[in-house]
């Protein structure tokens, strides 16, 4: 390789490094940046929280919608209220869009296991749904991932567990720090490319 196209290739490398680190630090460079890099406190009292479940879930939201108010949150009901079955896919998409078009800033999302609503949930980029099972999973979702929608399965855990879930969930302020460029990848397409 003669000097000319060793200097490209270390032009060209130089270049795509510096694109490639503005996308990572600067935080308005992404059009889901405000998701990824949230400040560390999920919701605040008196912020609105989405919450919805099928059939399954029923019983259960209606357990927790009353603790997320006596929390002091305001709180989205969007459903179901019946106990005729319905498909969880809808309502895992009621709540991600909620927080996508601002409605609500974060939520929660309930069916039988927790893990096709939460796979509902997930299929928008903005959203980091974290199916939960204990205080421990609950507070590392939001550590660690900085999940803005906690998932649980009605017929998985118990509503006393659930309870717990929930509270340390809102309570637990997100890390940061080394996870914010792990947590910036849980928004790119399958080509590593931003939406």
């Amino acid at each position: 390789m003669d000097s000319t196209a060793s200097g490209w290739l270390a032009r060209s490398v130089c270049m795509w490094y510096a694109l490639t680190w503005r996308r990572v630090a600067d935080p308005s460079h992404s059009p889901v940046a405000q998701y990824a890099m949230s400040d560390s406190t999920l919701v605040t009292p008196g912020e609105k929280i989405a919450i919805a479940c099928d059939h399954a879930g029923l019983d259960l939201k209606s357990a927790l919608k009353d603790d997320l108010c006596e929390m002091g949150f305001a709180v989205l009901d969007l459903g179901v209220n019946l106990p005729e079955s319905v498909d969880y896919p809808d309502f895992g998409r009621a709540v991600a869009e909620a927080i996508c078009n601002g409605e609500a800033r974060a939520g929660v999302a309930i069916c039988g296991t927790g893990i096709g609503i939460s796979i509902a949930a997930n299929r928008y980029p903005e959203i980091r749904a974290a199916l939960v099972h204990d205080a421990f999973t609950a507070r590392l979702a939001r550590e660690h991932n900085n999940a803005n929608v906690i998932a649980l399965g009605a017929r998985a855990i118990g509503i006393e567990v659930a309870r717990d879930c929930i509270r340390i969930f809102f309570e637990t302020l997100y890390l940061g720090g080394r996870h914010q460029r792990r947590v910036r990848k849980l928004s790119l397409d399958s080509n590593g490319q931003e939406f």
